[in-house]
């Protein structure tokens, strides 16, 4: 049989994936997973923490405010920083996050690149966003996803890449943004 597998880390927890291509062993996979129907441990240790993190008084409270604040401090550093170079970008402008880890630019994309984008079947923030991705392999979310004003073209971006990163990731967009907007300039 084939089977392909893919994991990921998200905040500190991890997943794991695989996809299986023959029928029989789909079958036999599908048993071992029904005999493990009830929720894991770990998933409901974390979900519990989640909604009754420590309270004052208790011996990990101050430990746990002292990263919280960490934590939050730097997202609010990464995102500001993000937020201040798309700004800077010919033709984008971004509101400062708000609440969530993300950040939805909005970007005008030349007449040519639009037309490009017709020809191959997309949006033009969906071009964008794929040329984004082949040019630098850093993943955006085209807005039309998302719901846009018609004519209007956005992305949805994170700033959850590391501090000593973000530098690095927003080189590479501007570098991208410069190279795209020269390449179908009107």
């Amino acid at each position: 049989g084939v089977a392909s597998a893919s994991a990921t880390a998200i905040v500190g927890a991890r997943a794991a994936a695989r996809w299986f291509v023959v029928v029989h062993t789909m079958a036999e996979m599908y048993k071992m997973s029904s005999v493990s129907l009830c929720p894991n441990l770990v998933g409901q240790i974390v979900t519990d923490l989640v909604i009754m993190p420590p309270k004052q008084g208790e011996p990990s409270y101050e430990l746990y405010q002292k990263e919280r604040t960490t934590i939050l401090e730097s997202l609010s550093r990464r995102a500001t920083k993000l937020s201040a170079a798309l700004n800077t970008f010919e033709g984008m402008s971004c509101q400062p996050a708000t609440g969530a880890m993300y950040l939805f630019p909005r970007v005008i994309i030349p007449k040519k690149a639009v037309e490009e984008a017709k020809k191959l079947g997309d949006t033009p923030d969906t071009f964008y966003c794929m040329e984004l991705l082949k040019g630098t392999g850093i993943c955006v979310i085209p807005g039309s996803g998302f719901g846009q004003v018609d004519g209007t073209y956005h992305f949805r971006t994170t700033f959850l890449p590391e501090e000593d990163k973000i530098n690095a990731v927003v080189e590479r967009m501007a570098v991208f943004h410069k190279q795209f907007m020269a390449k179908y300039h009107d």
